[in-house]
């Protein structure tokens, strides 16, 4: 599983970053890969964490591809006030399932 990491310091936003982030977010979830979404938020920082967790590289690459997504990367810095991506394989994950939503729920290993 591949989780891809958006980590942001909220700028100002327009009608060009609403329309191409819903148009980016529309089609992560379609991907055949896509598997869920997440935002943390850091107040004392001022940061967002905005996390999308896939099966595999080929749709992290597919969304990297899409047009949209290419258009506000070269645009970023009309939004945001700093960014920094971070893209991980995740090999293992672990709870006691009390948390909801676990993206690894099947692809559970054991620790």
């Amino acid at each position: 599983m591949m989780c891809c990491q958006f980590i942001f310091k909220p700028g100002t936003y327009d009608d060009d970053f609403h329309r191409l982030d819903g148009q980016i977010a529309d089609y992560a979830r379609a991907l055949p890969g896509f598997v869920k979404t997440e935002t943390w938020t850091a107040p004392e920082a001022g940061l967002v964490n905005a996390i999308y967790y896939f099966q595999d590289k080929e749709s992290v690459a597919e969304l990297a591809r899409f047009p949209r997504h290419r258009e506000a990367k070269g645009q970023v810095e009309r939004w945001y006030d700093g960014y920094r991506i971070v893209i991980s394989e995740v090999t293992a994950g672990y709870g006691d399932d009390r948390l909801p939503g676990n993206p690894l729920e099947t692809h559970r290993t054991t620790p």
